[in-house]
């Protein structure tokens, strides 16, 4: 941010009296920008008979490759309703989410962004595509284009499904994800349940 967006005057990047971090802030009309973290909701979609609704993406970033349902949320949306929506919008399918259907929550400090994903039933899909999805397809574990998925956060949820749908138990599990250079850390923070290594 260059300019403010009342006045157009310069602004400065500063720590504000009372503040821990520098922030943009305009000296003309003593306003501070703050820049929060953006929330990405989405669902596990799945099939009557357990196949996973996934989608190729037709938008960048990761054009091409396979992911679940998922994208900003709108202002004045709740998670439910963004999840929903988006599952409409790139995948073309309706779903429900029952009652404690949050599955996995991730934390993704270095790109301020946090992923709520709900596990859903489907209750109409039209497989094709959408404008922002190539194809879509319901997968089995072993249909999965592993190598193909498009984020970290999309595979890790994934991995965890299967292996919870062999037990018939989805305990929630919240995770922080970061980079150091080219690995990636991904640690679980909580969980619902007890983990088994």
């Amino acid at each position: 941010m260059k300019f403010c967006q009342h006045c157009a005057g310069p602004v400065s990047h500063v720590i504000p009296q009372g503040d821990d971090r520098q922030r943009h802030y305009c000296p003309a009309c003593d306003v501070v920008f703050y820049q929060n973290p953006r929330n990405v909701v989405g669902a596990v979609p799945v099939s009557e008979d357990g196949r996973v609704l996934l989608c190729k993406r037709g938008i960048e970033p990761r054009h091409g490759k396979w992911t679940l349902p998922a994208g900003f949320m709108e202002n004045g949306e709740s998670t439910h309703a963004g999840a929903v929506r988006e599952t409409m919008e790139e995948a073309g399918a309706r779903i429900e989410l029952g009652d404690s259907t949050l599955y996995t929550l991730f934390n993704l400090p270095q790109i301020n962004q946090v992923y709520l994903l709900f596990r859903a039933n489907i209750l109409e899909a039209n497989l094709g595509f959408t404008e922002e999805t190539l194809e879509t397809k319901l997968c089995a574990e072993s249909a999965v284009p592993w190598d193909e998925i498009a984020f970290p956060v999309v595979r890790i949820t994934l991995e965890r499904y299967f292996r919870d749908r062999e037990k018939q138990h989805f305990p929630v599990r919240m995770f922080d994800v970061t980079r150091n250079g080219r690995e990636l850390d991904v640690r679980l923070i909580s969980s619902s349940a007890p983990e088994a290594n």
